[in-house]
């Protein structure tokens, strides 16, 4: 078994390497800059130009198992500029490895997993999802127009003659990237608060545990939806609190209110304000077992 992954020096794909390391997976890896190109034990990078359709295809010699995170951030000005490169880049990535596994006279690939986002779902305050969910309708957004494209994007790879898996991203939680610390900085220097009412539900997942979901599907090639969050999500007051709570700081400040977040974000606001409730049954079903179950584990861990 030899893994590609694309967007490995991204926070979800590092820690993947990581944890293929660990369970002696070799892998490949894809990346824009010559800078980042390594050889190790178990680890070697090729050069790849999505927005051109480049890509190097000696980086599918001997893969069999192909897990795509590539992708622009989200975190960042919502203009229109930047939300066709969000979109775009999603999309060539996509085509791109497509393209480049055409070109092969002969591959070994067998499974594609592709990263996707809980921004698939709605903004609901009560509805609980599970990954079977499924609506076209709903408010629309940028970011489930995003998620919708970029999973009818992974779906064409089937035609390849691959199996086929999404998985869905929370809010991953990471000491260094992510999320995470633009609550924690704040909440340090006494200026800590949730945004909007508070109870928007933050369907979140620690970067191990993530990256062990990423792991378990293309070991066992397993297709179809599954959602990556935890079995305990909160709501963002709980998780102001929770944070604070570890780093043994008081909240002092009110919540900020929504329209303030939506002057100074625009509609980047999307991000901290929406609200996903998202079921992870299904890794019970699979005898998946989460490192890292509630939220206090998890900031113990990284904070």
């Amino acid at each position: 078994m030899k893994i590609l992954i694309t967007g490995a020096t991204g926070l979800i794909g590092k820690e993947i390497i990581k944890q293929c390391h660990i369970e002696g997976i070799s892998t490949h890896f894809l990346t824009t800059s010559k800078a980042k190109l390594s050889s190790k034990e178990n680890e070697k990078g090729f050069l790849w130009n999505p927005s051109k359709g480049a890509i190097d295809l000696n980086a599918f010699q001997g893969v069999t198992h192909i897990i795509n995170l590539a992708g622009s951030t989200i975190a960042q000005r919502w203009t229109e500029k930047n939300k066709a490169e969000i979109l775009h880049s999603r999309l060539d990535s996509i085509n791109t490895l497509m393209k480049g596994i055409r070109q092969l006279k002969s591959h070994s690939l067998t499974y594609f997993l592709g990263a996707s986002a809980i921004g698939y779902y709605p903004s609901d305050f009560s509805k609980e999802y599970p990954s079977d969910w499924h609506s076209e309708s709903g408010k629309a957004s940028f970011l489930r127009e995003t998620v919708l494209a970029w999973e009818a994007a992974n779906e064409s790879v089937a035609s390849l003659g691959l199996r086929l898996g999404q998985l869905r991203i929370g809010l991953v939680l990471d000491q260094q990237e992510g999320a995470l610390p633009q609550f924690v900085t704040p909440i340090k220097n006494f200026v800590g608060a949730a945004f909007g009412n508070g109870k928007q539900w933050q369907s979140w997942i620690h970067k191990e545990d993530i990256a062990r979901m990423f792991v378990s599907l293309s070991k066992n090639e397993l297709e179809g939806v599954f959602n990556g969050v935890a079995p305990n999500p909160v709501i963002q007051k709980e998780l102001v609190a929770a944070i604070a709570q570890q780093l043994n700081k008081p909240v002092l400040l009110p919540n900020v209110p929504g329209f303030v977040i939506s002057l100074i974000l625009g509609e980047m606001a999307q991000l901290v304000l929406e609200s996903q409730k998202v079921q992870s049954d299904q890794w019970f079903a699979l005898g998946f077992e989460f490192h890292f179950p509630t939220l206090p584990e998890a900031l113990r861990d990284l904070l």
